[in-house]
């Protein structure tokens, strides 16, 4: 018996036994910009759709007009901006009649301000998920601004009966549409992925957004054409990548020319954004679990 051990001890030395020639984890010290983890993005793109469906149901459950909110929202607002702004005012709107100037303007804003909103608080409010089981945390802002989409799209339907009423012919510019609300909508995910990253260590955000979307609709060419900016002051407006997106979203249906010198702009800050946007919740997101 002890002629066995020492011969397989001895084999053992030997390197008869085929040993992993390097470590199956590997542990190294922690970097400041970690990168996203799209595989794996991928691998729970249900949980993605799942939760984009959960957050519509639960959004218009036990409500009365249901799903008629979305577009009442952004239709009474209209017919106060057409009152105010367009009666009393008299905002010069290049020729095109008010309701359809102002609610073309609201459409994508409302969109844009209610999927930062439920973007921003989306992971404090899903913190019974971030504290028991694993999936990408990015899902969650995501979902958010997935939601949002399914509104944007009933809402869009008194747009069509706008452009019916007021005899806007279908021109190639439709082609733009698209596009316009891809780039709103990955401008909406950039800020939602960033500032809910924010909410989650310093709870002012709550606080301050509010303040930044009231704010952020005045400097946007929401009640007003940018043309209407003094020109020595206009490329102060163009700096909002709103702008750029708004202007190009009525070119589109108007068929107007493209500024296409802020639509670039515009597409530029939206991916640097993201970018940006996407490494910051990366390297707080370990610490998610500490401060929800």
């Amino acid at each position: 018996m002890m002629e066995e051990v020492l011969e397989f001890s001895a084999h053992s030395r030997a390197g008869s036994y085929n040993l992993p020639s390097k470590p199956l984890v590997t542990i190294e010290a922690g970097r400041r910009w970690v990168p996203i983890n799209f595989p794996d993005l991928w691998a729970y793109r249900e949980l993605l759709y799942f939760l984009v469906w959960r957050d519509v149901k639960v959004r218009y459950k036990q409500t009365v007009l249901g799903a008629a909110w979305a577009i009442l929202q952004p239709l009474v607002t209209m017919v106060i901006f057409t009152y105010f702004f367009g009666k009393l005012a008299r905002v010069p709107t290049e020729g095109v009649p008010y309701p359809i100037f102002f609610y073309t303007g609201l459409l994508l804003w409302t969109y844009f301000s209610n999927s930062l909103t439920s973007g921003a608080q989306s992971l404090v409010g899903n913190s019974n998920l971030i504290t028991k089981v694993y999936f990408p945390r990015l899902i969650i802002p995501a979902a958010a601004v997935g939601a949002g989409l399914v509104d944007f799209a009933i809402a869009s339907v008194l747009l069509i009966g706008l452009l019916i009423y007021y005899n806007f012919p279908v021109t190639l510019g439709y082609l733009m549409l698209l596009p316009l609300v891809a780039l709103t909508t990955l401008f909406a995910l950039g800020m939602s992925v960033w500032l809910s990253a924010l909410n989650v260590r310093y709870r002012d955000v709550r606080y301050a957004l509010p303040f930044m979307i009231q704010v952020w609709l005045f400097v946007s060419p929401i009640i007003y054409p940018s043309t209407l900016v003094p020109e020595e002051w206009r490329w102060m407006i163009l700096l909002n990548p709103l702008t750029g997106i708004i202007e190009g979203f009525r070119a589109a249906l108007f068929g107007r020319g493209f500024h296409w010198l802020a639509l670039g702009y515009a597409t530029a800050f939206t991916l640097a954004l993201l970018v940006y946007a996407g490494y910051t919740f990366r390297r707080m997101e370990r610490h998610f679990a500490e401060f929800i």
